[in-house]
């Protein structure tokens, strides 16, 4: 389908025919956007109710060492955010960017109205810089709705504390926070990789259900290939070798070395996904 403006009407403007907001609210009227982002403030509450229900006493039982995880998280409202970040980077997070960014195109495509979008006609690299810009923004809205709802509940609950963590000392409350927003921003650019595959495959099928759970598969696969030793220094090139590098902003002195690598890897590896993802885009034919 030829995106091209020979025969358009008078007037026509191919930057008018749709902006990053008509977008936003499009996709703020779906389902899934307000799920994802209802269950981001609903966890740091389901989590902190939990806690209450901890009596601490499966130390004889092998829990000791959970047990402890389970004191920092409730030494503060800094420590808890810490705690509900940690349990949510390894999946919750991967899923959730996964179904902003895979789900986009592709559920165009399954409803039969990407034809009808290209047709108006929506350039099509514009189309999908919109849609891409569109979901990026989503998943920075759902990582921060995460963080600052387990902020704002754990303070309220545990109060105001130094930073607290298994890997150094305590970092005085304020300082904490910065390290917090650190932590945050170095999750959110490691994200990117599993944006730019989730995006990726949204425009090689028309399947959402396909193009997320091939992204959350694809990033798992190489979780587990990255914990196999005998592929040596093959692991450094794996997206996922890094995922774990901002433990180095809790201990003293920083330990930035990891993290420059990884937000290097993760700039790199989203970078080639979504090349790939326009290149792909804007010459395959549009039937749905």
């Amino acid at each position: 389908m030829s995106t091209g403006t020979i025969g358009a009407t008078a007037g026509y403007r191919p930057g008018r025919t749709l902006t990053v907001w008509q977008e936003w609210r499009r996709q703020a009227t779906r389902r899934r956007t307000q799920f994802a982002l209802g269950f981001m403030i609903l966890l740091p509450l389901i989590v902190l109710v939990a806690f209450q229900f901890d009596t601490g006493g499966d130390d004889d039982n092998g829990g000791g060492e959970f047990a402890s995880l389970i004191d920092l998280a409730t030494s503060g409202g800094l420590n808890f955010t810490l705690f509900t970040l940690f349990v949510s980077a390894g999946f919750l997070l991967t899923v959730v960017v996964a179904l902003f960014c895979g789900d986009t195109v592709a559920s165009e495509a399954s409803w039969g109205s990407l034809r009808y979008l290209l047709a108006v006609p929506v350039p099509r690299a514009r189309l999908l810089a919109v849609k891409l810009v569109v979901a990026l923004g989503y998943s920075a809205v759902a990582l921060i709705l995460l963080a600052s709802t387990a902020l704002l509940l754990g303070t309220l609950r545990y109060g105001w504390s130094p930073l607290r963590s298994t890997v150094a000392a305590e970092i005085p409350a304020g300082e904490g926070l910065l390290r917090l927003l650190g932590i945050l921003g170095y999750l959110a650019v490691g994200l990117l990789v599993v944006a730019g595959l989730a995006f990726l495959l949204s425009v090689l099928t028309d399947a959402p259900l396909g193009a997320v759970g091939g992204a959350v598969l694809l990033f798992i696969l190489s979780s587990i290939l990255d914990q196999i030793t005998a592929l040596g220094s093959i692991r450094s090139f794996l997206p996922t070798h890094y995922t774990d590098a901002w433990l180095g902003l809790l201990s003293t002195p920083v330990q930035s070395d990891d993290i420059v690598k990884g937000c290097i890897s993760a700039v790199a590896y989203a970078t080639l996904f979504w090349s790939l993802a326009f290149w792909r885009f804007t010459r395959k034919d549009v039937v749905s």
